[in-house]
C-alpha cells in the first residue's frame, strides 16, 4: 500500500512512495551490502589460494582463447562452421586472413600466459616461435583430421556423408580441438586447456591435452568419455560414450600432498574397441592390441592382445506380466 505524505515537510520522493518502513528496509540492505563488500575486500587481501590480483590481470582471456578455438574450426572446415561462405577464388586470401587474424589474437593471449603484459622483446619472440611452429603443423593436423572423419564414417553405420559427420557428430570437435590444444602443450601453460574445456563444455567429451592419440580415432555418442593427461591411444582405436581412461591412485610426498606428474593413466594399443560405461585405470595398465572390452567393465589390470573382456552375468528372463485385478469402483455396493 503507498502510504501518502504532505508535501513540503521534509519527505523526498522515495519516503513518499515507500513510507518509512521501505526506507529502514532500503537502508538496511544497504549496510549489509557494504558489510558484505568490505569483509570480501579483506579476503582479497589474504595470502596464497586465489588472490592472485596483479597475476590475474596477464592471465590469458577466456572468451579470447574460445574465439580462436572457433577460428580454428573455420580453418579445418571451411564453409562449415556458419561462417560467411566464399567462392574458391577467394579461398586463398580468407585463408591467409584467418590465419593472421589467429596469429594476432593467439599472440596475445600467448604472451598473457607467458606472464608479460605488455610483452618485452623476449616474451614477444618466444610468443612467435610458439605460434609459427604451431601454425606449420595445421596442414598435417588436418590431414590426421580425415582420418578421424574416416573413422566415424566407417566405425558408424548411422554415418550417411562426411558432411554429416564434421555438421553433426560432436566428437570430431571434441577430437580437432584436443589435436590443436596437444600441439601447444608443454610449450604454453593454461591456452591448451582453456582449449579442450571449450569443447568439453560442448560436448560433454573431456580429454586432456596432454593425452597421446594417435589416426582413426573415433568416439560413438561421446557423451561422458574422459581421457585422462597420461592417456596412450594407439591407432583405429573405438570408444563409446561412458567411457573412462582414469588415474588408479595418486602417490602422495611426505607432507601428504599429491604428487604432480608421473604416468598415471591406462595405454591402449591399436585397433581396441571399448564399449560404454566401461573403466580403465592405472598408469601400468595396458589393453593389448585388437582386444575388445565389452560395456560396464571395471579394469585395473593389464589384458593380453586380441582378448575380449566381460562380465558373465546372470542369464536374462522375459515374461508374461500377471493379470492386474480390476479394483472396485469407490463406493460401489458389494453387499
Amino acid at each position: 500500500m503507498v502510504r501518502q505524505y504532505p508535501q513540503g515537510r521534509g519527505y523526498n520522493t522515495l519516503s513518499i512512495l515507500i513510507g518509512s518502513e521501505g526506507i529502514a528496509y532500503f537502508y538496511a540492505m544497504e549496510t549489509t551490502t557494504r558489510d558484505a563488500v568490505d569483509e570480501l575486500l579483506q579476503t582479497y587481501g589474504e595470502t596464497g589460494g586465489i588472490n592472485y590480483l596483479d597475476a590475474a590481470a596477464t592471465l590469458p582471456s577466456r572468451l579470447a582463447v574460445e574465439a580462436a578455438c572457433a577460428e580454428l574450426m573455420s580453418l579445418m572446415f571451411p564453409g562449415f562452421r556458419s561462417e560467411a561462405l566464399v567462392s574458391s577464388e577467394d579461398l586463398a586470401e580468407t585463408t591467409r586472413a584467418r590465419m593472421r587474424n589467429l596469429h594476432a589474437r593467439l599472440k596475445t593471449e600467448i604472451c598473457r600466459s607467458l606472464g608479460k603484459i605488455p610483452p618485452n622483446e623476449a616474451i614477444e619472440a618466444k610468443a612467435d616461435e610458439i605460434l609459427s611452429s604451431f601454425m606449420s603443423k595445421l596442414p598435417q593436423l588436418r590431414r590426421v583430421l580425415w582420418t578421424d572423419i574416416d573413422a566415424a564414417y566407417e566405425g558408424d553405420p548411422a554415418a550417411k556423408s562426411y558432411e554429416e559427420i564434421i555438421l553433426a557428430y560432436p566428437a570430431l570437435e571434441a577430437i580437432a580441438i584436443y589435436r590443436m590444444a596437444h600441439e601447444l602443450y608443454d610449450k604454453v601453460p593454461l591456452v591448451p586447456r582453456i582449449m579442450t574445456e571449450w569443447a568439453h563444455s560442448r560436448t560433454g567429451i573431456d580429454i586432456h591435452p596432454g593425452a597421446k592419440i594417435g589416426p582413426h580415432f573415433f568416439i560413438d555418442h561421446g557423451t561422458g568419455v574422459v581421457i585422462g593427461e597420461t592417456s596412450e591411444i594407439g591407432s583405429r582405436v573405438k570408444l563409446y560414450h561412458g567411457v573412462t581412461l582414469g588415474a588408479r591412485s595418486f602417490q602422495k610426498d611426505e607432507h601428504g600432498k599429491i604428487k604432480k606428474g608421473g604416468k598415471r593413466h591406462p595405454k591402449v594399443e591399436d585397433d581396441v574397441t571399448i564399449y560404454p560405461n566401461s573403466t580403465i585405470l592405472g598408469g601400468e595398465t595396458v589393453i593389448g592390441a585388437r582386444s575388445t572390452i565389452g560395456g560396464n567393465v571395471f579394469l585395473v589390470q593389464s589384458v593380453p592382445p586380441d582378448s575380449l573382456v566381460y562380465y558373465e552375468e546372470k542369464q536374462l528372463r522375459i515374461m508374461p506380466k500377471r493379470p492386474h485385478k480390476t479394483a472396485e469402483p469407490s463406493g460401489a455396493f458389494t453387499g
